[in-house]
């Protein structure tokens, strides 16, 4: 066992014990100690926060036919009151043009008011939000009873058969995120001595294998979700990159306490505002717009747009993966000295990276 070292008599050491146990081992055990206790308060509070009692904030639905008249008017107020939120209505001139909308992802329903909103037929999309699809399905035939309006339901854009809850989506994204940068950390263990090029070579190589096991266990094995293979597979490897990438610049930026800022931003931050285990309406206000912007968001984004609304995809959540790419790739180029790792200089300037 380690002690605090003494002077040659005996007495406390030089500098006095707290310079002592600054400089022992148990002065970073110490830190450890309460930043592991303060970040799992933090990560239980971030999930709990964002997953536990989701509500709608603001929900986006499509309507058309008689949604101008009285009674249609009536029945998407009562229906606000009864959701204790704000329905966002997008008008369409035809059910196809408003079907057209659900799969941009623009809305999330469709409301067709017929006989001047005496009656009502809703088209859920299943696969646009599970937790929005089944609030709707439950609320709005309650309201039209309340109200005296007819109303029918039906999911238009079911989730598939072996994701009856939408969450494979945000598991495999997370598998992404978090075997993303626990490789980082690997390589920066067990291949300190890797130069720049080959640490982001290297992160490459895992990111691509990586992704295919993930696409490959998820569609071939277990049969959960059907994917677009070759899409599904990219988007997991530059998710995986983009999180190795995100670990080794802060490792640049921070050193040791590298995983304090990664689990931050990927973890406590970016997988619970990713809308990938509860739809970003239902999500609180701030989680549901910086959520989108970070690389869990961007990787649920590309993923669930690649399964469930084909020929529809966005370039967005690709921009925000290869962003992150960009910008962490930079900073650990720029400032690539500090990193802990790394071979000594060839005098000869043949390892020179």
């Amino acid at each position: 066992m380690a002690h605090l070292s003494q002077d040659a008599d005996g007495g406390p050491p030089a500098g006095g014990r707290w310079s002592a146990f600054r400089r022992s081992p148990f002065w970073p055990a110490t830190v450890l100690v309460l930043i592991l206790a303060a970040a799992a308060g933090l990560f239980a509070g971030s999930y709990t926060y964002s997953m536990a009692n989701p509500t709608p904030r603001l929900i986006p639905t499509a309507v058309v036919g008689s949604y101008e008249k009285a009674a249609g008017r009536a029945y998407l107020r009562g229906l606000e009151k009864a959701l204790d939120t704000s329905v966002k209505v997008h008008p369409y001139e035809t059910r196809a043009a408003a079907r057209e909308a659900i799969e941009q992802q623009v809305v999330f329903a469709v409301f067709e008011l017929r006989d001047d909103g005496r009656s009502a037929a809703l088209d859920v999309s299943g696969a646009s939000g599970s937790s929005v699809a089944e609030l709707l399905s439950q609320t709005a035939p309650a309201v039209g009873k309340k109200l005296g309006v007819r109303v029918s339901v039906r999911d238009v854009n079911p989730l598939q058969e072996g994701d009856p809850r939408g969450l494979a989506i945000f598991y495999i994204s997370l598998a992404a995120v978090i075997i993303g940068f626990v490789g980082a950390i690997q390589l920066s263990v067990h291949a300190r001595t890797l130069t720049p090029v080959e640490r982001i070579l290297f992160t490459v190589a895992y990111a691509l294998l990586g992704g295919f096991a993930i696409a490959a266990t998820v569609d071939w094995l277990l049969g959960a979700l059907n994917l677009p293979f070759a899409e599904s597979w990219l988007i997991l490897a530059l998710t995986m990159f983009v999180s190795g990438m995100v670990f080794t610049m802060f490792n640049t930026l921070f050193g040791r306490w590298a995983m304090l800022p990664t689990w931050g931003l990927m973890v406590i931050i970016g997988n619970p505002s990713s809308g990938g285990a509860v739809s970003w309406p239902l999500l609180p206000s701030p989680l549901g717009t910086i959520g989108r912007w970070l690389p869990p968001g961007g990787s649920v984004n590309a993923q669930h747009t690649a399964v469930y609304f084909q020929g529809h995809q966005h370039a967005f959540p690709f921009l925000v993966l290869g962003g992150w790419a960009l910008l962490s790739c930079a900073v650990f180029w720029v400032w690539r000295h500090r990193h802990p790792g790394g071979r000594e200089r060839d005098p000869t300037g043949a390892e020179d990276t």
